[in-house]
């Protein structure tokens, strides 16, 4: 029987009601398929800050870097809104990241058939789509200096390395070998000098993937794309600002944030969380949605814990849950035969196991 330590960090608002239902449905493959789960739950975001001042307290750190993986549910509220930027819930997730070194954010984005008329899209636009969003997550603008703030003009610098490149383009790579074996790379090359050294080492990298086509495109050009004929789309490869505006436009396309989970990979440990927020308006109403969780629960074994055939029976309960009817209260118009809260929402999908 295989043992894995997995560091559960809960957080605010809607956060500690999610995970409680990604675990119930962890527990439920684990038992099918001889795995058991060892959780210690750690503190960040809001709760921490008002439990020890710090929004992400040392032992959390030490926790999520002695695990197997790091299960996140969300961080944030009004509550906190105010505080000074380096003790925002925000900050705590932040530098988590950063002390675990991970580069590579994953958002998938899979149209279920049931809820396709939850898109704002046509349905035949949207039927059928199934991508991958590849960002890098520590380089580029947001974190290029230098950078200031002047009184009459502010200014930012957007670095990446050869090294940097590199490696987030390996991973797609990676990624579309197990999928169609498609990279489409993302850049601003006819005018960022930047992009073209970004366009240039994706190409080198690519001569090592034969059996993956890579094409490029400019990121106004793929924004408009991802709306006009997304299903042209296997694998998305970009840096930090393009991919914090692609993977958010992408992820409408599913017509309900409350079913897209991520992954941030590529360090020590790898941090699974759902793309949204907190709620705070829906805490404790029991009708957030899990499904994201679970689905983010999904990727965690398949991406740290190489847990495949555990990671794909989560990922075909959340689908025969769906097809038979079942919607917490963001997607009950669209086809629900029953209207579930966030708990019966986790128990029959763990039941579907």
């Amino acid at each position: 029987m295989k043992k894995y330590n997995i560091a559960v960090i809960k957080g605010d608002g809607i956060g500690p009601e999610i995970v409680d239902e990604a675990i119930k449905v962890l527990n439920a493959v684990g038992k099918k398929c001889n795995i058991i789960f060892n959780y210690k739950e750690y503190l960040m975001g809001g709760c921490a800050y008002d439990a020890t001042g710090d929004p992400l307290p040392k032992d959390t750190v030490e926790g999520a870097i002695q695990s197997d993986a790091v299960l996140f549910g969300s961080i944030g509220g009004y509550k906190w809104d105010n505080l000074p930027r380096d003790k925002k819930p925000e900050t705590g997730l932040l530098r988590l990241r950063s002390e675990l070194g991970v580069f590579a954010n994953l958002r998938p984005v899979k149209i279920y058939d049931e809820l396709t008329e939850a898109s704002t899209l046509k349905k035949e636009v949207v039927e059928g789509v199934d991508l991958m969003v590849v960002r890098e997550l520590t380089g580029g603008i947001y974190f290029g200096k230098p950078r200031e703030k002047l009184k009459d003009k502010a200014y930012n610098t957007m670095v990446y390395s050869k090294d940097e490149i590199t490696r987030i383009a390996r991973i797609a790579f990676e990624i579309a070998m197990k999928r169609k074996k498609r990279v489409c790379s993302v850049d601003k090359a006819n005018v960022l000098e930047v992009s073209q050294l970004w366009r240039e080492t994706t190409e080198e990298v690519a001569k090592d993937y034969p059996q993956v086509e890579l094409s490029h495109m400019y990121v106004d050009n793929a924004s408009m794309q991802l709306i006009r004929d997304p299903k042209q789309f296997d694998v998305i490869l970009t840096g930090n600002i393009f991919g914090d505006i692609l993977s958010d436009e992408a992820s409408m396309i599913s017509g309900s944030i409350g079913l897209l989970p991520s992954a941030s990979i590529g360090g020590k440990i790898g941090v699974y969380e759902p793309i949204h927020g907190s709620a705070p308006d829906i805490a404790g109403q029991g009708i957030a949605n899990p499904i994201a969780t679970i689905a983010s629960a999904a990727m965690l074994l398949r991406y740290s814990l190489d847990e495949i055939e555990a990671a794909d029976m989560i990922a075909n309960a959340i689908s025969k849950t769906l097809h038979q009817g079942y919607r917490t209260s963001d997607m009950a118009k669209y086809g629900a035969k029953k209207v579930c809260s966030t708990s019966e929402m986790g128990t029959i999908i763990a039941g579907s196991i």
